[in-house]
């Protein structure tokens, strides 16, 4: 058999394997991955490559490889929701290494982290000044969660007892100058009263449309392919020399 086909062939099923198993395993976020994860990921990964490109060896140890792989995370995420000790072990557990603007030097060095380390995830949460934190963990996953004293948390509408109207989530009724006929009817509209709208904005058609969305306050969105255009022409009279 020609050795491109052969690549292809494989390549699918391989593609088609990791799909299943990693619906199988479930969904996770990469910013929530623990280390394990992360080398199960890199490693199946791998198994899957050359399932696809060694066509020196057959493709079935590969594939075997895949599953066994993957059965054996599927056993350590039962265990891991099972028996909490074991959850501690494979995956590790947070570690606080602020505790009242006081860096907590033991934690860090059994964690071989870098206090450079932890000054930069503090900026990434706009703090600035260590005596500000009231508490900072260092998540299994690598991530820092950050609680700042009470005097330097930012103010809500709470705290000023002012009441605030419901946001919730906006709904597509136009996406890529498709009319999405299923959310139309889910807010209990029709296209007629989009044809209006859309005609009070002078567009005569959704086609011109990329995306109208519409809130839960009744405010129609609308971003059109025209302001693309009319961007670029501005950026181009900009170029002109005057």
């Amino acid at each position: 058999m020609n050795e491109a086909l052969v690549v292809v062939v494989r390549g699918v099923i391989g593609f088609f394997t990791l799909l299943i198993f990693a619906r199988i395993l479930g969904k996770q976020e990469l910013n929530q991955l623990t280390f394990f994860d992360y080398v199960f990921g890199i490693t199946i990964g791998s198994i899957a490559a050359s399932l696809t490109t060694d066509l020196t060896s057959r493709a079935w140890p590969h594939w075997i490889g895949l599953t066994l792989w993957t059965l054996l995370v599927a056993v350590l995420q039962l265990i891991t929701l099972k028996w909490r000790n074991a959850s501690k072990y494979i995956d590790g557990e947070p570690t606080v290494v602020i505790m009242n603007g006081k860096i907590m030097e033991d934690a860090m060095r059994k964690l071989r982290y870098r206090t450079s380390d932890l000054l930069g995830q503090l900026r990434l949460k706009d703090v600035f000044d260590l005596s500000q934190v009231e508490f900072a963990v260092l998540e299994s996953n690598g991530q820092l969660s950050v609680l700042k004293k009470s005097q330097f948390q930012t103010v809500t509408a709470q705290d000023l007892n002012i009441s605030t109207d419901y946001q919730g989530i906006g709904t597509e009724l136009i996406y890529d100058g498709v009319i999405v006929e299923q959310n139309l009817k889910q807010v209990n509209l029709d296209q007629s009263w989009l044809d209006d709208q859309l005609r009070k904005r002078g567009i005569g058609d959704p086609s011109e449309i990329f995306l109208a969305n519409l809130d839960t306050q009744g405010n129609l969105y609308i971003d059109s392919y025209r302001d693309r255009i009319q961007d670029l022409s501005d950026i181009e009279d900009y170029k002109k020399p005057h």
